[in-house]
């Protein structure tokens, strides 16, 4: 899989993680089937523009946040605000 893939995973790992929550109550929470979430965290899966719409609203985050490869969130928040700061008004 390619390094977005993986890197999508591992921040949907990271922020389940940081809630406590286990793959199950992801999959709950999102409307997922468990061992798909456990693929995804694998990079084993492409989610979808929807699944990953799921899992954002699930663990409460915006999309971009699950797309952002950056390993902290403030580096992330930067990287999105500094991409919204340079589009065209």
């Amino acid at each position: 899989m390619t390094a977005l893939v993986r890197d999508f995973g591992a921040t949907v790992r990271s922020l389940r993680e940081a809630l406590s929550w286990s793959q199950e109550q992801l999959a709950e929470f999102a409307g997922l089937n468990r061992s798909y979430v456990g693929e995804i965290e694998r990079g084993s899966a492409i989610a979808s523009i929807v699944t990953a719409d799921k899992l954002a609203r699930a663990l409460n985050v915006p999309i971009a946040t699950l797309l952002c490869a950056s390993s902290t969130a403030e580096a992330c928040a930067y990287e999105q605000g500094a991409a919204s700061s340079r589009l065209p008004v």
